[in-house]
């Protein structure tokens, strides 16, 4: 299971879907169904036939998952129980289903959905990605960033496992700020 969540498109959608929403700028990038037929279509992991007809209530479900996605990755660190309480229930009500699957000359194991709902599909990928990170590497590689007018999330899939902020943009700013607030205690 260790080789299912490095690199893993799953791991990585998760995170893009929760961070659709800005919650300190106020934004969200999930508002209209060509926003969300946008997002489907640059990740692979979202599954195939999800495009077709989407609706404002395939939308609203997709908006519903994102929020147990985003709860899970602003839980893991500080409670690892209501992070699983929250996979779990989501991985119900998504239906999701493991799958074993073989492809050149290689197996591996893959959960999905039986329904034909674009929201139950990325529920169960998203958060079986995110159960797979916490089994294998622990609940404290799943976190919010530390920058202080951020609050994107993110996966730490380091040797180190000591990631503190989403992106360097945000690692930089928060050095330059510190660095700044020394110069002027001088």
């Amino acid at each position: 299971m260790l080789d299912a969540c490095y690199g893993s498109p799953a791991v990585e959608t998760a995170v893009d879907l929760a961070n659709t929403l800005k919650p300190i700028k106020g934004e969200d990038a999930l508002e209209a169904v060509e926003q969300l037929r946008a997002f489907l279509d640059g990740h692979s992991s979202a599954g195939p036939d999800e495009r077709r007809r989407l609706t404002r209530a395939d939308l609203e479900e997709v908006r519903a998952v994102r929020e147990t996605v985003r709860g899970v990755l602003e839980r893991a660190s500080t409670d690892a129980a209501a992070a699983a309480a929250l996979i779990n229930d989501g991985l119900r009500r998504s239906r999701a289903t493991p799958v074993l699957r073989h492809d050149n000359d290689r197996w591996w194991t893959e959960v999905t959905s039986d329904t034909g709902s674009c929201a139950s599909h990325l529920a169960a990928t998203t958060l079986s990605a995110l159960a797979a990170v916490i089994a294998t590497l622990g609940p404290n590689r799943l976190g919010v960033c530390a920058g202080p007018t951020c609050r994107s999330t993110f996966v730490d899939l380091s040797r180190n496992g000591s990631k503190q902020y989403c992106t360097r943009t945000c690692a930089h700013r928060a050095s330059v700020a510190a660095y700044r607030s020394r110069q002027t205690a001088r």
